[in-house]
């Protein structure tokens, strides 16, 4: 790469507060040097492909993720595959083969915990060392701090297993949202009264379970409001599903095809299975009054969605 970069290296799931804090510090030390701000990440990431049964819930999809670095004002990204090629390359042929020679960094930024290459043998004082022989300045990433605890994702996971949608909100800057596009699915709802616009997950697992009171962008030219299930669909027989159910209020264009942007505001319940789907009608019922009410402050419902 003509002229070098200033990087940093990392998941940067979810793309929170402390992610958004890391890019500005990037931004000021690459405007400073004359120097495009590059973000090294992966996919998978590590543990989804060392322990992808125990591995966390993503926030974002890489789909997600990249539209929120760019939106930080980041240059460039670096994409690397975590596969088996990555998860044996040693340490120092990482910084040489990929930092120097690769991206010729000359400035990086990274948390002092920071663990790469084979066996996770690499660490902050090797990159320190190579720094000083390759010529590139290594920084250590300050904590970004919400009161007194920590900014990461493990914490927004946290808040968001919990239902705290506020917590999540001010520790990722903005409203949690889950992105995907409108698929066909088998079309129950519109037999109980309530169709739904299915939408693709494209994760394994979801940092949320249940039902919750949205708001929908992209599906129209403004919010649509609606109720949202999200889990594995327990009431329906057959091998469990994981899938984001929404149920727009007052809508009933056709929107298959369409990449929706739904926006979390309130927890209304757990999921839960119930011994019929009457039961499972009037629940709905009580879920889309309960969303309503906090949403548009009605609670009369036409029952008509996409």
């Amino acid at each position: 790469m003509q002229g070098g970069c200033v990087a940093t290296i990392g998941n940067f799931d979810g793309v929170h507060l402390g992610h958004r804090a890391v890019f500005q510090k990037l931004l000021a030390e690459g405007k400073k040097r004359q120097q495009p701000a590059t973000v090294i990440t992966f996919e998978p990431q590590a543990l989804e492909y060392f322990a992808p049964q125990s591995a966390p819930a993503r926030l974002t999809r890489l789909r997600e993720k990249l539209a929120a670095i760019q939106d930080c004002g980041i240059q460039q990204v670096v994409l690397l595959e975590f596969g088996p090629k990555l998860a044996a390359m040693e340490a120092q042929t990482f910084v040489r083969d990929l930092l120097v020679e690769g991206l010729r960094v000359r400035y990086l930024l990274v948390g002092d915990d920071f663990r790469f290459g084979r066996h996770r043998a690499g660490d902050f004082r090797l990159l320190q060392e190579m720094g000083r022989q390759a010529g590139f300045q290594v920084e250590n990433l300050h904590t970004i701090t919400l009161g007194e605890e920590r900014i990461s994702s493990t914490r927004i996971r946290e808040a968001l297993a919990r239902g705290d949608l506020e917590l999540a909100r001010h520790l990722l800057g903005r409203p949690y949202r889950i992105c995907g596009r409108v698929v066909h699915g088998d079309k129950r709802g519109r037999t109980i009264g309530f169709p739904t616009a299915n939408i693709n997950l494209h994760r394994r697992i979801s940092p949320l379970r249940g039902v919750y009171a949205v708001r929908v962008a992209g599906v129209s030219s403004k919010l649509q409001a609606g109720v949202a299930n999200i889990g594995t669909r327990p009431t329906v027989a057959g091998e469990p599903q994981h899938l984001l159910e929404v149920h727009l209020f007052d809508f009933s264009a056709e929107i298959y095809g369409r990449h929706a942007e739904v926006e979390f505001c309130l927890k209304i319940r757990d999921e839960q299975r119930f011994p019929s789907f009457e039961a499972l009608r009037l629940q709905i019922q009580r879920d889309v009054q309960a969303a309503r009410n906090y949403l548009l402050g009605s609670v009369s419902d036409s029952g008509s969605s996409a």
